[in-house]
């Protein structure tokens, strides 16, 4: 029954499916719908498609938070990010960010320092996922049996006293080690000089030796001398890394390769190209480690220019015999000889980045950068080579760099001396525009460096471009990323004499203070100066005196704790012309008190400005006083003083006795 029911059903289907096939096919009979179906359909013949599936994107782990941080821009307002998370310590001067920058990688090494030796009490781990960077480092071996693998983890913990002396005791055990791990140990040994490396993170411990050191007098430059920076590491004859390469019954090109290179960083340069003949005679090949480590040294063994490009130009020729590629650090090593080559690295320069090129190694910012050092001397006038800067701004504009040499990290200010020395701000704004493509501005090094950077651009914006744009870039860069100098707030003060904007000067003053250079005499004085010297509406003179009485202060009482200014005749002069200005007279007066508190002379010209805001306000004895003041001064002005009060004021029989009695004063004096 259900059998027959199914097939009464799949014959009704079949009969509807033909009935809508036939009339479909006569209402469009011009039209093909492929209405056929699957059964009465022809396979059709076609060649083969090869699928191809696209590789599997791999995202790195920051992604996200980069993809977050392109969407937003800095913000000029606030303070580097490394202060943003403790408002309190927000540093507000340069002095600030150098002591709250060094407290906080301070307190970071001293964090460390005790999770990693008491790595005991720090075991628990309550991230999720682990993260093994906050996980205390194991300063310890672990292995203590006398092995190759106890050798490997002191190489791997960069022990370079513990790894030699148990690779010494393998040896009298009769135990052999492989040269592999030889050349590890070579390659540590070389690299630190034969000393185990100073740890970052160990609290330095004042004994009477660094104590007497700390408390010498600080440089010129403001440093203070160390003694780790008063003896340079060298190289000592017959040291364990000659020791140990001596050992070697076969060294190969690995083990050369160490002890070549580091006798070039600590100054065994004739040893270095002695060792390098060895590695010939032993009919072995140099690496391009090695070729980059000579060619340094070359410089050294050599005094005459030709001669050391000469030989330069012979370990160019033996990599290629020995077919050994060069790489980008032996162009940027090449082009730092040539510095210090004369003329002879200007003629040398270009053809040695052409030859580069057609190797297909492209050069890096440490490559433009001393390419742009042998043009542009420090201090060398600049003769018809101006062009050169522009040639490699062409060449970088619009790239983003990735740290590739150390030297990447003095591009920036060589270029920015560069645009300072030619006065050219238009190349000036293509460097500060290439800083901030991608990330190049990793690439403009440390906190020093960063000031060198920003104050030469602000040198530069300060004698070629009006005021507007300079307080723009001010007000874009500080204190954000920049806190300015003494000398760039007095150009900034130039600037703003130049084209007529004195009225901003209270609020320079304002950040005069929180940059920390309110103690600077020659800044505050000029600033008076400006304030002091034209007389403005009513409402600018308002302000210049409450910028005026909150100088005073810092005379009176010191910025936090500094050195307290010194009055002298010309602020005492400049405060009070602005007082009286802005019809402060009282104020003024109070001021005229330092003078002889201050053992400082008024000059005439103040003198006689007192004098005609008291006769505008009608102040008669203050006059006389005023001329009591003058003649206890003995000023040659007095008699002028005096007959001017006696013509110009309506004086009382004891004023005017009281002023003849100054008047025969002054004339038995003279």
């Amino acid at each position: 029954m259900a059998s027959s029911c199914s097939q009464a059903l799949r014959h009704h289907v079949c009969k509807s499916n033909r009935i809508l096939r036939v009339h479909l096919q006569k209402s469009w009979p011009n039209r093909s719908f492929a209405l056929n179906s699957a059964a009465d359909q022809q396979p059709a013949v076609s060649s083969p498609e090869e699928i191809v599936i696209p590789k599997k994107k791999t995202w790195s782990k920051e992604a996200v938070l980069q993809a977050l941080a392109s969407t937003v821009n800095r913000d000029t307002t606030a303070s580097d990010y490394r202060f943003q998370d403790d408002p309190y310590l927000t540093p507000k001067t340069s002095s600030e960010f150098k002591l709250f920058s060094l407290s906080q990688e301070s307190g970071r090494n001293a964090a460390k320092y005790f999770i990693s030796t008491y790595p005991k009490y720090f075991q628990k781990d309550y991230a999720q996922p682990h993260i093994p960077c906050l996980m205390p480092e194991t300063l310890e071996a672990q292995i203590e049996e006398v092995c190759e693998a106890a050798l490997i983890e002191r190489i791997q913990m960069r022990k370079v006293k513990a790894a030699v002396d148990l690779y010494d005791q393998l040896l009298q055990a009769g135990t052999s080690v492989s040269l592999d791990v030889t050349n590890q140990l070579l390659d540590l040994v070389c690299f630190y000089g034969d000393h185990d490396p100073a740890q970052e993170n160990i609290p330095e411990e004042r004994n009477e030796e660094t104590e007497d050191v700390q408390d010498e007098p600080q440089t010129k430059k403001g440093r203070a001398y160390k003694a780790s920076n008063l003896l340079k590491a060298t190289w000592k004859e017959n040291n364990n890394a000659e020791r140990i390469f001596a050992l070697l019954s076969e060294p190969n090109t690995h083990s050369y390769s160490a002890l070549i290179r580091g006798l070039v960083k600590y100054g065994a340069y004739f040893k270095a190209f002695s060792t390098y003949t060895d590695l010939l005679n032993n009919r072995l090949k140099a690496d391009v480690h090695t070729f980059n480590a000579l060619i340094t040294a070359a410089l050294e063994v050599k005094e005459k220019y030709n001669e050391k490009w000469d030989l330069i130009v012979d370990l160019l020729k033996q990599m290629a015999e020995q077919k050994v590629k060069p790489n980008l650090l032996t162009l940027n090593a090449v082009l730092k000889a040539l510095r210090r080559c004369g003329s002879l690295g200007k003629s040398q320069a270009f053809p040695v980045i052409s030859e580069m090129k057609a190797l297909s190694i492209y050069p890096s910012l440490a490559s433009y950068n001393h390419l742009l050092a042998i043009f542009y001397k420090p201090g060398a006038p600049i003769n018809g080579q101006t062009d050169i800067l522009w040639e490699v701004m062409n060449e970088v504009s619009g790239k983003s760099f990735t740290p590739q040499d150390p030297d990447d990290a003095q591009f920036f200010i060589t270029a920015m001396r560069i645009c300072l020395d030619t006065k050219d701000i238009e190349q000036a704004y293509r460097v500060h525009e290439l800083l901030g493509v991608g990330e190049n501005w990793r690439l403009l090094g440390n906190d020093f460096h960063q000031n060198i950077y920003y104050t030469r651009f602000f040198h530069l914006l300060s004698m070629m471009e009006n005021v507007d744009v300079m307080l723009k870039w001010y007000r874009d860069l500080v204190p954000s990323v920049y806190y300015p100098s003494s000398n760039v707030m007095r150009d900034l003060l130039q600037a703003l004499d130049a084209d007529n904007r004195l009225d901003l000067i209270p609020q320079i003053w304002k950040d005069i203070k929180q940059f920390g250079h309110a103690n600077r005499q020659n800044l505050v004085e000029q600033l008076l100066t400006l304030m002091a010297r034209e007389k403005h509406n009513q409402e600018v003179q308002e302000s210049f005196a409450e910028c005026a009485l909150d100088i005073k202060k810092v005379f009176d009482t010191g910025d936090r704790g500094k050195v307290l200014l010194s009055w002298t005749a010309g602020s005492l002069s400049d405060l009070i012309s602005v007082l009286l200005a802005a019809q402060r007279r009282q104020d003024a007066w109070e001021m005229l008190k330092h003078f002889k508190t201050h053992n400082r002379v008024p000059n005439e010209e103040l003198l006689n400005k007192f004098l005609t805001c008291m006769k505008e306000s009608g102040e008669v004895n203050q006059a006389v006083e005023l001329v009591q003041i003058s003649a206890g001064f003995c000023l040659p002005e007095t008699p002028k003083l005096i007959q001017r009060v006696q013509q110009e004021f309506e004086l009382t029989e004891q004023q005017r006795n009281i002023l003849s009695d100054l008047e025969i004063q002054t004339f038995n004096s003279n």
